[in-house]
């Protein structure tokens, strides 16, 4: 039985001295190399009728042109063969399926989180493994580029130079049979940056797994054949067959080694440094049309696979980047209804509902926005992998485009969410400076996002003599000058009395003062409804001082009064 594809080339100096008994390295060094001639041009044209067939996916002419599907048809025969089998012949379905498997490696997905890729469902050629570990054939797979569609590959053959002779035996105890090599190298160019294999990004660690590797999309790469010619002679159908993989690759069975077959001093797979990647000015026209694609999608899985696949192309590019943090912000604060099982049908009251749901839920539980689908052992991605995905591209936007203020908005209040203190102020900060006074809904809101960061630093960290807590009151107090809509007066007013409750010397009735008022700007809110206002008067740390003081029953009383 054929053998996957497995030797390196560290394994064949070890082994050399064990196939000296076998007289395989005898044969090949007996033969003296050759230089290029017509042998090495006829070996380029098999090479590449060999990869172009692997890459269209036609199994028959696939197993005729491989050394190690002819091997073993030959191997079987006691005479050889004299043509090559029918083309309904089982051994041609066996050869593929074999060829197929080396392959499978490099098509496992494994896509945690917010990571998938496009395609999204279909064959994603991923190189996770040095390409020296994967045959040839692998980087022609016909899988490339078919599904979504996509445009495949080129091939064009560079070079061929002889080798020394290839060796192998047929049968145990024969005469080792020696036949001509040839070393061809070949061009592959993938036309699709969307469809392309991946690889990891040059100078990526390789031995650790605590940080998720960086992927670039290969544009081209060379590939290397090794080609055994003169085998019709020695009972081949063929007189040219290409070594993608190895027949034996000298694993011992039961502790005694055993030979490679064919022994060759080359292997079949990826030269390497030789690796070009899609860059942002290779294709800038398909990835800003690929970023307006994915907006239309309807599936969230299907969007972040093609906003992640243009954004290992191109990091930087601003489109992908403000689809995919609007996208993922969205789903975050969809995330929060199931937490406060509420109803809201105004989008302005229901986006602050869900931010204040974060805001609140970041300050003590934190399970949802801290674990991830891989730790957790979930079957779908979970908040955590929202916001971890979401928060390096809302940073890279914000430096490709500063000028894209609500961009900054969701950064502070993602880096809120993620307990990145000190550097959520610090945007926030920035943000009510770089947002104009005449834009006072802006101003209002951007004083707000700052007064909360400051509030949930100081929460969490239950310092109360921290400076913060008060600098928020008065960023909410001047939030109120610059407030012209209900909603935002009240959040201003709540967002006073909220700060108060980290105060050193509470003063309670202040509380009762900044919550009569809230309420009073509640009233106005389109859509606000009795339960939305329990909601928000219901906040675990409000909640604990409101219950604790009978100042606050009249308050909590017409709440009841509502809800019944």
């Amino acid at each position: 039985m054929i053998k996957p594809w497995s030797p390196t080339r560290s394994s064949f100096a070890v082994l050399a001295c064990v196939f000296a008994l076998f007289g395989i390295w005898a044969a090949a060094e007996a033969a003296p190399a050759q230089k290029t001639s017509k042998g090495a041009s006829a070996a380029a044209s098999v090479a590449l009728r060999y990869a172009e067939a692997v890459s269209k996916g036609e199994a028959v002419d696939v197993a005729k042109l491989d050394f190690a599907c002819q091997y073993r048809l030959v191997a079987a025969s006691k005479s050889g063969l004299t043509a090559y089998p029918d083309k309904s012949d089982s051994s041609y379905d066996a050869c593929w399926k074999e060829i197929k498997a080396s392959h499978e490696s490099a098509l496992a997905r494994i896509d945690i989180g917010m990571d998938v890729l496009w395609p999204s469902n279909g064959a994603l050629p991923y190189f996770r493994e040095d390409l020296s570990r994967y045959p040839a054939s692998a980087f022609v797979m016909d899988d490339i580029g078919l599904s979504p569609p996509g445009s495949g590959l080129h091939l064009k053959t560079l070079a061929a130079r002889s080798l020394p002779n290839g060796s192998f035996r047929l049968r145990p105890n024969q005469p080792v049979i020696s036949v001509p090599a040839t070393l061809v190298t070949m061009s592959v160019g993938y036309q699709d940056p969307l469809t392309a294999p991946i690889t990891k990004a040059p100078g990526t660690v390789k031995w650790t797994n605590t940080v998720k590797p960086a992927r670039r999309a290969i544009k081209t790469l060379t590939l290397q054949w090794v080609v055994l010619s003169g085998l019709k002679k020695h009972g081949f159908p063929g007189d040219a067959a290409v070594v993608n993989r190895l027949v034996q690759d000298g694993a011992p069975v039961e502790g005694i080694a055993q030979e490679i077959v064919p022994f060759v001093t080359e292997f079949s797979t990826a030269v390497p440094d030789s690796l070009v990647w899609w860059g942002p000015e290779d294709v800038p026209g398909v990835l800003v049309a690929a970023s307006a694609r994915a907006a239309t999608f309807p599936g969230l899985r299907d969007r972040i696979a093609l906003l992640n696949r243009v954004l290992i192309i191109d990091p930087n590019q601003p489109d992908a980047l403000t689809v995919l943090t609007r996208h993922l912000y969205a789903v975050i604060l969809q995330d929060a209804m199931p937490g406060h099982h509420l109803v809201v049908k105004d989008p302005a009251l229901a986006m602050v509902v869900n931010e204040h749901y974060w805001n609140i839920y970041a300050q003590s539980t934190r399970v949802d926005l801290s674990l991830g689908m891989e730790i957790g052992g979930f079957d779908k991605p979970t908040t955590a992998d929202y916001l971890y995905r979401l928060l390096p591209a809302l940073r890279t936007l914000a430096e490709v485009r500063p000028e894209q203020l609500d961009n900054r908005f969701r950064w502070g209040a993602a880096l809120r969410w993620n307990n990145d203190q000190e550097l959520a102020i610090e945007v926030h900060e920035k943000l009510v400076k770089d947002v104009p006074a005449e834009r006072k809904a802006g101003k209002a809101e951007a004083l707000l996002q700052l007064a909360w960061s400051r509030v949930n630093k100081v929460a969490w960290n239950r310092n109360f003599d921290d400076p913060d807590v008060r600098l928020a009151y008065q960023e909410a107090e001047e939030a109120l000058k610059f407030a012209e809509i209900p909603l935002d007066k009240f959040l201003a007013e709540y967002t006073k009395a909220y700060s108060l409750l980290f105060s050193p010397n509470r003063d309670n009735r202040a509380i009762m003062e900044c919550l009569t008022q809230a309420k009073r700007w509640f009233a106005e809110i389109p859509g606000q409804t009795p339960d939305v206002w329990n909601f928000f008067i219901g906040s675990e740390q409000l909640k604990m001082v409101l219950d604790a003081d009978p100042i606050f029953q009249p308050l909590l009383a017409s709440a009841e009064d509502k809800k019944g």
